[in-house]
């Protein structure tokens, strides 16, 4: 019935989740170039996602969106990078709220 002390939500951690108009938005860190695509847990302020995909002609980028519509159950069309298209810390939009994007994205909390 209680949650185990080391299992803790994403929103009792997550700086880098932001309730916006119309869904949230994500403050993530993105390592390119994984061995496979996953949620590495926190970067500072910001989610860190090892992506299965070089830093080349976006292809990081679009694989950040396939990897998190997946996760989010939701289209692509649907994940927007908001800012930091040419950078390793991304701002992403989805139109789902804290509460789904944190169900979605189950993780141990990692303290960092």
């Amino acid at each position: 019935m209680g949650r185990r002390a080391d299992t803790l939500t994403l929103a009792s951690l997550a700086p880098w989740l932001e309730a916006v108009a119309g869904g949230c938005r994500l403050r993530i860190h993105v390592q390119p170039g994984a061995a496979r695509s996953e949620v590495a847990g926190r970067h500072g302020d910001a989610l860190k996602l090892r992506i299965a995909a070089p830093a080349v002609e976006g292809a990081a980028n679009a694989a950040l969106i396939e990897y998190l519509a997946r996760r989010l159950k939701l289209a692509r069309r649907e994940v927007t990078i908001a800012q930091g298209e040419k950078s390793r810390r991304k701002i992403v939009r989805v139109p789902l709220t804290p509460a789904e994007v944190e169900r979605c994205l189950e993780m141990r909390a990692q303290e960092s």
